[in-house]
Protein backbone atom coordinates (compact mmCIF):
# COMPACT_ATOMS: atom_id res chain seq x y z
CA UNK A 1 0.00 0.00 0.00
CA UNK A 2 1.30 3.48 -0.80
CA UNK A 3 0.52 6.18 1.80
CA UNK A 4 -3.24 4.76 2.78
CA UNK A 5 -3.48 2.29 5.52
CA UNK A 6 -5.67 -0.76 4.98
CA UNK A 7 -8.94 0.79 6.77
CA UNK A 8 -8.92 3.93 4.77
CA UNK A 9 -12.53 4.12 3.55
CA UNK A 10 -12.53 7.66 2.54
CA UNK A 11 -13.04 6.58 -0.92
CA UNK A 12 -16.21 4.95 -0.14
CA UNK A 13 -17.55 7.34 2.30
CA UNK A 14 -17.13 9.77 -0.52
CA UNK A 15 -19.05 7.76 -2.74
CA UNK A 16 -21.68 7.21 -0.15
CA UNK A 17 -22.26 10.92 0.43
CA UNK A 18 -22.30 11.87 -3.45
CA UNK A 19 -24.90 9.29 -4.02
CA UNK A 20 -26.86 10.08 -1.17
CA UNK A 21 -26.87 13.92 -2.53
CA UNK A 22 -27.92 12.49 -5.89
CA UNK A 23 -30.58 10.55 -4.16
CA UNK A 24 -31.95 13.57 -2.19
CA UNK A 25 -31.95 16.16 -5.80
CA UNK A 26 -33.71 13.03 -7.75
CA UNK A 27 -36.38 13.18 -5.34
CA UNK A 28 -36.58 17.06 -5.03
CA UNK A 29 -37.00 16.95 -8.92
CA UNK A 30 -39.89 13.90 -8.30
CA UNK A 31 -41.69 15.78 -5.66
CA UNK A 32 -41.69 19.11 -8.09
CA UNK A 33 -42.71 17.61 -10.99
CA UNK A 34 -45.39 15.23 -9.60
CA UNK A 35 -46.70 18.86 -8.22
CA UNK A 36 -46.46 20.74 -11.12
CA UNK A 37 -48.97 17.86 -12.65
CA UNK A 38 -51.23 18.13 -9.80
CA UNK A 39 -51.68 21.42 -10.02
CA UNK A 40 -51.87 21.21 -13.59
CA UNK A 41 -55.10 18.57 -13.95
CA UNK A 42 -56.29 20.68 -11.19
CA UNK A 43 -56.49 23.50 -13.34
CA UNK A 44 -57.95 21.42 -16.13
CA UNK A 45 -60.84 20.63 -14.39
CA UNK A 46 -61.37 24.26 -13.64
CA UNK A 47 -61.31 24.99 -17.20
CA UNK A 48 -63.65 22.03 -17.98
CA UNK A 49 -66.59 23.01 -15.54
CA UNK A 50 -66.17 26.51 -16.88
CA UNK A 51 -66.78 25.25 -19.91
CA UNK A 52 -69.45 23.28 -19.14
CA UNK A 53 -71.40 26.40 -16.50
CA UNK A 54 -70.60 28.51 -20.07
CA UNK A 55 -72.64 25.86 -22.13
CA UNK A 56 -75.64 25.20 -19.13
CA UNK A 57 -75.62 29.25 -19.38
CA UNK A 58 -76.24 29.08 -23.24
CA UNK A 59 -78.55 26.57 -23.19
CA UNK A 60 -80.45 28.88 -20.93
CA UNK A 61 -80.68 31.97 -22.81
CA UNK A 62 -81.19 30.22 -25.88
CA UNK A 63 -84.47 28.81 -24.42
CA UNK A 64 -85.78 31.62 -23.33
Amino acid sequence: MTDREWYDDSDYESAVERSERVTRVGWTAILGVTGLVGVAAIAAVVVCLAAVVGMVYVVMVVNR
